[in-house]
């Protein structure tokens, strides 16, 4: 009996300074966000120099598998947002002259259409004559649906924050670089997007992308987005300000063939 006693005491001293060897688990620290959404401490894009464009020259034409969704003479692709489109109050009050469309107070614009895998290609010019800052001055914004918005403002020697600023995923990213022109001159957006693709069960099997080109320069780049981004609108914001557009299209993107070229094998070395 003395024998299992004492093995009985010798075991549960060996358990106890196992126990004392084994440290206690760590408490996993949260790293803080580092900047937070409008914060004037986050560092400024670069600013480059956009390649020539012309500033006064007509618009270019749109590639022939376009669809046009502004020409300069009229609005009939939109309808005003908020409404329902053919509603007779619904009919955009945007002033339309001279090739472009000058945003008048009112509410903004989106397209009667919808869109998925796209290029899609904006003109807009803030005012000539700069007035205000900030958020301020020139502001609108391009809308597509589940991708939040591409900001429009005069990001030329204007100071905000940067995911506030011309060309930024608003309040996600700020651009890359800052390609912005001097105010009144016309500006290019092309924006590229992947929608996200599930297969028959439901599972996404690619996220949705975006891909964005400011006055020819790349800000953004495959962008992935999260969720299920699907179909969208295109809306154009009326934030007060008279930013004009002008030279809107969209094309399709299609899928690459899946039976085409295969990549080529890696080499054996």
């Amino acid at each position: 009996m003395r024998r299992l006693l004492a093995s009985a005491a010798l075991f549960a001293a060996a358990a106890v300074l196992c126990a004392q060897d084994i440290p206690p688990p760590r408490l996993v620290k949260k790293e803080p966000v580092k900047y937070r959404s409008g914060d004037m401490k986050r560092p400024r894009p670069p600013v480059v120099e956009p390649p020539g464009w012309g500033t006064d020259d007509a618009p270019g034409r749109p590639p022939a598998d376009a669809l046009v969704l502004f020409d300069g003479k009229n609005l009939d692709a939109w309808f005003k947002s908020g409404k329902k489109a053919g509603d007779p109050d619904a009919v955009p009050t945007w002033k339309v002259e001279n090739g472009y469309a000058e945003i008048v107070r009112g509410g903004g614009i989106t397209t009667k259409a919808k869109f998925g895998d796209g290029q899609f290609h904006i003109e807009w010019a803030t005012p000539k004559e700069v007035k205000g800052n900030g958020q301020g001055r020139g502001n609108s914004g391009v809308h597509l649906g589940g991708f939040g918005e591409i900001q429009v403002l005069d990001s030329f020697g204007n100071d905000t924050y940067p995911d506030g600023q011309a060309a930024a995923l608003y309040s996600r990213f700020p651009p890359l670089v800052n390609a912005s022109r001097r105010p009144g001159e016309w500006q290019t957006y092309d924006i590229i997007t992947r929608v996200t693709k599930k297969d028959d069960a439901g599972k996404v099997t690619r996220p949705a992308l975006i891909t964005v080109l400011h006055n020819g320069v790349l800000v953004h780049h495959a962008v992935e987005f999260g969720g299920n981004v699907g179909e969208f609108q295109l809306h154009l914001s009326d934030h007060s300000n008279p930013v004009r557009y002008r030279n809107v299209w969209v094309r399709k993107v299609g899928e690459y063939d899946e039976n085409g070229t295969p990549p080529p094998e890696p080499k054996k070395k």
